[in-house]
């Protein structure tokens, strides 16, 4: 099933309707945002968080603010209906669009199984950069082929994550997560004047598991002990590997996807 509507109302409709107009603008020019985010047992993990910043990238696209509440509607009903399919771990996406008429925009929902990712993981540095002076700096929109074409790259030579950085030649994120890096035993990562997403996970490292903000150089991959990517379906992954660099996964990322899970498992995101 899938939960189609407006910022107003909306319902329930099989996975093959055909629901979105082909003018709509999130279809033709990229116009919308989106959240991914963890269902775990049935219940949305962080969702708060998450529909903040979805406000967040609506207004810095200058979109209609959305109504929550029909948003957390739209979520009940989804997640009551699909329960038996989605299972124990699923991957719910809220995607919201200019729409095919101005102040009509569309919002979708939908959610799928997902598969726990393992606890380790390999990336490539990137030849693409991030533009840290985007006017779309720090929302999540729908237009992301420049994360698929690098994270493409990444998948070439086997790997699950493509790290950029920016303009100015400093750390920024990954195509598809935000970036710890271990130095001298403290766990760092780049502030949002990189140009990086506002990660929810990002955050939730920063306020439960002590990492800090840092401007720090794209060469710091060379050099750190240990380095580590968070997305919502990621968690806290570490690096076996980053281009042809081996590392080995050690105590600090072992420890932090530790007290991560842990604190996961209480659901007080």
């Amino acid at each position: 099933m899938l939960w189609i509507g407006t910022i107003e109302s909306g319902g329930l409709a099989p996975d093959d309707a055909l629901v979105v107009s082909a003018a709509d603008r999130g279809f033709t020019v990229g116009e919308g945002v989106f959240e991914t985010l963890t269902v775990r047992a049935g219940s949305p993990f962080a969702l708060e968080r998450h529909l903040q910043r979805l406000l967040g990238s609506a207004g810095i696209l200058g979109l209609p603010v959305p109504h929550l509440e029909v948003v957390r509607d739209g979520i009940r009903a989804l997640l009551q209906a699909d329960a038996s399919r989605i299972g124990a771990l699923g991957r719910l996406r809220i995607t919201y669009t200019a729409g095919a008429h101005p102040g009509q925009p569309t919002l979708l929902i939908t959610c799928v199984p997902l598969a726990p990712l393992p606890a380790v993981t390999t990336a490539i540095t990137s030849r693409f950069v991030r533009n840290e002076r985007s006017a779309t700096v720090g929302a999540k929109t729908v237009a992301y082929v420049e994360n698929l074409v690098a994270l493409r790259e990444a998948s070439a030579v086997g790997a699950t994550e493509a790290i950029m950085g920016n303009t100015q030649g400093r750390l920024c994120e990954g195509s598809a997560s935000n970036v710890i890096v271990v130095i001298d035993g403290e766990p760092l990562t780049p502030s949002l004047a990189s140009g990086c997403l506002p990660g929810v996970t990002r955050s939730l490292a920063i306020e439960w598991l002590g990492v800090r903000e840092a401007d720090l150089p794209l060469q710091v991959l060379e050099t750190a002990g240990e380095i580590l990517l968070t997305s919502a379906t990621r968690g806290i992954q570490a690096l076996a590997r980053l281009d042809d660099r081996a590392l080995a996964p050690a105590r600090i990322g072992a420890e932090l996807r530790s007290r991560f899970e842990a604190r996961i498992a209480l659901g007080d995101a």
